[in-house]
Formats: C-alpha cells, structure tokens, sequence
C-alpha cells in the first residue's frame, strides 16, 4: 500500500496566504502526497507549483455550508475545471436531506457530477457526517451513488467533528464497491489513519500529512 498517495494535502482556511499555499505543494511535492486539497482561488497558483511533479489537485465546491444554489456549484465545477482543478468535493444540501428532500439532494448532486463527468473529471460528494444520523448518512451515500458520485466523503472539517471509524464502516456498507470512501477532518496521526483505511477508507483528507508521512517513513525504515 502506498499510504502517501491516498493522502489530500489540506489547506481551506478562510486566512490562507500565498506562503501557505507555497508551503503546501512543496510539502506535498517532498512527501510525495497524491494530491492537494484546495478552495478555487487558489487552483491556478497550485497548478503553477505543482507542475513539475505528479501531485494532483482536488478542489472544494459549494464549500462550506453546501448552501450554494445547484447552478452556483455547477458554475463553479466548471470553472474549477476550466482552472486545472483534477478532482472536485461537492458540499450536499444537508438541510434539505435532514428535511427528507431527497430529490432535490439527489438533483444537486447529479448536476454537478455530470459537470465533472462531462469533462472526465471524478466527483467526491461531502455529507458532513457528524450532522447526520445512521439512517440520513445511508440515505445520503445512497443518492449520491444514484447520482453518479464517484466518492462519498465524511466531512469538511468546519463543523463539530470529522471522520470516525464508525462513520467510515456505515458509509463503506452504504454503497456498492464502484463508490469510494473519503475519510476527512480530524485525522492527526498514523495509527488514525491506518484504522479509517482498515475499515473502508481510500482516501484520507487531512492538515496533518506530513506528521503522517514521518510516522509512515520511521515505521517503514
């Protein structure tokens, strides 16, 4: 297993600067890290200095509330896209499914997708878990494999909690094997890390990668 490469280098604060960005591909570029985990403003820059490597870029859509009207994330997936971005992360309607409108959830998260799709692009949508109970994060990684997403992610990391080992099993059980699994917030160390892939996790979203990638590194010496 290439541990490294299932990690999305984070930086989302609403304070970034072009240090912090700068800071972030060079970090990944170093440890190796499949990708860095962006807001849209700042795609260009990264794709500038992630070019002479392998690291893709994921960026975030609807972020954070998931709010936006379906034509905002639409227009944004396209210009994200249209920017350099490699993945997109959708932010579903939560209100709108605690409300039990499934089919507005499933409408706003079909048309992003095939914005993605249309450009070959993989589409990973953010259920905000920790919002949720059992039976709403079933039904979310439900509609959203009904609408094409090609991953279901746990968590922004802007609400009360991110990823857990009991979130990542319910949502791994939820979906058919073509669906994959995004572990995201509040992922801090290896053993953490390694528990979340041990229960269905293919990707890992974090702040805290290169803590990771050390512990990963002296435990493979």
């Amino acid at each position: 297993m290439n541990l490294l490469k299932k990690i999305e280098h984070t930086y989302l604060k609403a304070d970034a600067r072009e240090a912090d960005l700068l800071k972030l591909c060079n970090e990944a570029k170093e440890y190796g890290f499949g990708f860095v985990a962006i807001n849209p403003a700042w795609i260009s820059f990264c794709k500038k200095h992630l070019a002479d490597s392998d690291v893709l870029i994921d960026a975030a859509v609807g972020f954070p509330l998931g709010q936006s009207l379906t034509e905002v994330k639409v227009y944004e997936t396209k210009q994200c896209i249209a920017a350099g971005a490699d993945e997109i992360d959708m932010v579903m309607n939560i209100g709108k499914l605690i409300d039990g409108d499934n089919e507005f959830v499933y409408f706003d998260i079909k048309e992003v997708v095939e914005a993605c799709h249309q450009e070959g692009i993989p589409c990973k949508v953010i259920l905000e878990t920790c919002l949720l109970n059992e039976e709403q994060i079933i039904t979310a990684c439900q509609i959203s494999e009904r609408a094409g997403a090609d991953f279901v992610k746990t968590s922004t990391g802007f609400s009360t909690e991110g990823a857990t080992i009991e979130n990542i099993a319910l949502m791994r059980k939820s979906v058919s094997e073509k669906v994959r699994i995004k572990a995201s917030a509040g992922i801090r160390d290896l053993q953490q890390a390694l528990a979340l892939i041990e229960v269905g996790a293919d990707r890992l979203g974090t702040s805290a990668g290169v803590i990771i990638a050390e512990e990963w590194k002296e435990k493979n010496e």
